[in-house]
């Protein structure tokens, strides 16, 4: 394929896009366009959905990868002989370097070759992840410091994907398309518990659990090299009376600070954020103690341990990921008929039904494992209503060239005060609640600090309840958004019309 053809993926790494976009279209004149009919996005629609489908499949190893060790933790607990805090760093850590990349990526999302940046950084990823697998028995530091490497490979994946998703598609398309991406979150986060307790069960050491995903890592680099291909941002619902241009990175981040649709659906989405970063990590080892506490199950006292409960919470979590996204997607369309409102009051609904279905479980876990399974289900099915309309919401009230720089920036947000901090601070809280060391205080410290979870979920719905007073006026902005750059205009001058630029008019 050659470089002046337009369906080429030759956009170099250090270029601009629009730069480019601009050759192809003198390469190819109006007569080759029109026979081709080709994509106001430059990639037809058979590659659009390979991309897609392709993302997915990171997306779902991305999470499959970040919870394979809250699915052998209490192996890596005994292994280590580390306590609660430390075991929250784990995650901690991943957040944190995920969390203050995610800005470089975003930035570089939006003027550079979205592909290549994401193919470097999963094979990183891929690297780490592997490496952090051979850690010795003396050097919990070392498995700590190749976490945090890995949130190099996410930071640089997940703020880019979904602006390619969303240069492939519009409207109710782009909704559904975001609704499958999105349905890889709960399922890899769900495939991360079930492989990982039961590689754990197999080889009888968790080590093997961290080598699934590497292999898989490469296998998808591969995939984004030769199958996928860079849209033109923006072009796909670009208007004839103007061409989207680039603004300054502190011009972006001023209009995104602005934007009280993007701002407010960022603080609900933190909170989402904590109640699922507290579960993840600390859900399977909660239900252990649990059935430790009733005499269920025989403490951990040598490894292996009993992996069970992983692997239930893993079945949980992939079926309520799937049964959450698709319904909160479904009422959410249907709703949009009656109320242009309809996005945001789904997440608040989805967020406060599960709040007291979460506090019900943490409760009943000393009385009724089946209580609690269920209670469990329940609540982990409405919070995953959110997932997918969450990123729609930034996609349609934030504009193509600030996209990937707005996916940071909820990043940024939602990590930092979400579930960067929230295992740590569960673990912290149960460390100082345990009086003695036995089996009940084990339990019941950390059954204590889990109640924090259901207060915030309630909280995060009042902020989706507030990003509904402003989303229609938001997304209008968005929608009809005119670059306000020094643009020409016409004036008359000596009988003829003279374009001179509009703030020599204003002086």
């Amino acid at each position: 394929m050659s470089l002046g053809d337009p369906t080429s993926d030759s956009t170099p790494f250090f270029s601009d896009d629009s730069e480019a976009e601009g050759q192809e279209e003198l390469a190819a004149g109006p007569g080759q366009r029109a026979e081709d009919e080709e994509p106001a996005s430059g990639v037809s629609s058979v590659r659009a959905v390979l991309t897609v489908i392709i993302l997915c499949y990171i997306n779902l190893l991305n999470y499959m990868d970040r919870f394979t060790v809250a699915g052998v933790l209490p192996d890596i607990e005994q292994y280590f002989g580390i306590d609660d805090g430390k075991s929250g760093l784990l995650q901690t850590v991943f957040i944190c370097s995920y969390m203050f990349l995610a800005p470089i990526f975003g930035y570089l999302g939006d003027r550079y070759n979205r592909k290549l940046i994401m193919s470097v950084g999963i094979t990183f990823w891929s690297l780490v992840t592997l490496a952090s697998s051979y850690t010795p028995k003396e050097y919990f530091w070392a498995l700590l410091f190749t976490r945090g490497l890995v949130g190099v490979g996410e930071a640089s994946y997940s703020t880019i994907a979904p602006t390619i998703i969303a240069d492939l598609y519009v409207k109710e398309k782009r909704t559904r398309m975001l609704s499958i991406f999105y349905f890889a979150i709960p399922v890899g986060s769900g495939l991360g518990y079930i492989v990982g307790s039961k590689v754990d069960d197999v080889a009888k050491d968790w080590h093997w659990a961290l080598r699934v995903t590497p292999g898989l890592g490469l296998v998808a680099v591969l995939l984004l090299l030769f199958v996928v291909q860079e849209p033109k941002r923006g072009a796909i619902e670009a208007r004839p009376e103007h061409h989207l241009s680039r603004t300054s990175w502190l011009a972006d981040v001023q209009a995104l600070s602005r934007n009280r649709s993007f701002v407010l659906s960022t603080f609900g989405f933190t909170a989402v954020a904590f109640v699922t970063g507290s579960l993840a990590l600390w859900a399977p080892a909660f239900l252990f103690r649990a059935a430790v506490f009733t005499g269920e199950k025989l403490p951990c006292v040598q490894g292996p341990c009993d992996t069970s409960d992983s692997l239930y919470f893993g079945i949980i979590t992939c079926v309520t990921g799937v049964l959450g996204v698709a319904t909160g997607v479904e009422v959410s369309r249907r709703l949009r008929m009656r109320t242009p409102r309809a996005d945001p009051l789904v997440c608040a609904a989805g967020l406060l039904l599960s709040a007291p279905f979460l506090y019900l479980a943490i409760v009943f876990a000393q009385a009724s494992t089946v209580a609690t399974y269920v209670f469990i289900f329940l609540g982990e099915t409405f919070l995953s209503m959110n997932w997918a309309i969450v990123a729609d919401i930034l996609l349609y009230v934030v504009v193509p060239t600030r996209r990937s720089t707005a996916e940071a920036f909820q990043i940024v947000i939602s990590h930092l005060l979400g579930d960067a901090g929230s295992p740590y601070l569960i673990g912290v809280v149960s460390d100082s609640l345990r009086k003695t060391d036995s089996y009940l205080w084990q339990f019941r410290s950390l059954q204590l600090s889990l109640l924090l979870c259901s207060f915030v979920a309630v909280g995060g719905g009042a902020f989706f309840l507030a990003t509904a007073l402003f989303i229609e006026g938001d997304r209008n902005r968005a929608e009809n958004y005119v670059p306000s750059d020094d643009e020409p205009i016409v004036v008359p001058k000596s009988g003829r019309s003279t374009k001179v630029p509009v703030s020599s008019v204003l002086i």
